[in-house]
């Protein structure tokens, strides 16, 4: 059974879902691919998978932490769970390219369908798909919005240092 929340942050708000208790969506406002709101099932603020997922996107929204220790059920095919797998591995503050993902995957031509199931993340910022960008260095399509996606990156980067 589904069950959601909506949380503030620094992005907008955010729509937590979770299935049997586990954590199993993250949608932006706006979001590409945002399923239908009636899928999100009923809204309960009190499931402690939305007060974990809520402490730890705090924290990591105001920089006291750096990763996400939550207990995720991705729903997705087996090359999309796999994907938003190799994603998690991808250091905070880093990017890698789709070719650079789908060479780790043992799979170097299929950047397209890495960027496919990358589009597809089911739990946008903990599976931090926005550190995949272009083979060129440049920032492609994110379902948040190039200009989340560069905040995203920005933020992760820190304060420029002059």
């Amino acid at each position: 059974m589904k069950r959601h929340t909506v949380t503030d942050s620094p992005y907008g708000p955010l729509t937590l879902v979770a299935a049997d208790g586990v954590l199993c969506g993250l949608y932006m406002t706006g979001q590409r691919h945002r399923p239908a709101e009636e899928t999100f099932g009923d809204r309960d603020d009190t499931l402690p998978a939305f007060a974990a997922a809520t402490e730890q996107l705090g924290s990591w929204f105001t920089g006291a932490s750096r990763e996400f220790t939550l207990d995720l059920r991705l729903i997705g095919t087996p090359f999309q769970r796999t994907v938003w797998e190799q994603l998690r591995r991808i250091p905070y503050g880093e990017t890698r390219t789709y070719g650079q993902l789908a060479a780790a995957l043992g799979t170097p031509a299929a950047s397209r369908a890495v960027g496919l199931a990358n589009g597809r993340n089911p739990v946008g910022i903990i599976v931090p798909c926005h550190r995949v960008i272009g083979a060129s260095g440049g920032l492609t399509g994110y379902g948040g919005g190039l200009d989340r996606k560069r905040r995203l990156l920005d933020f992760e980067r820190g304060p420029a240092l002059f």
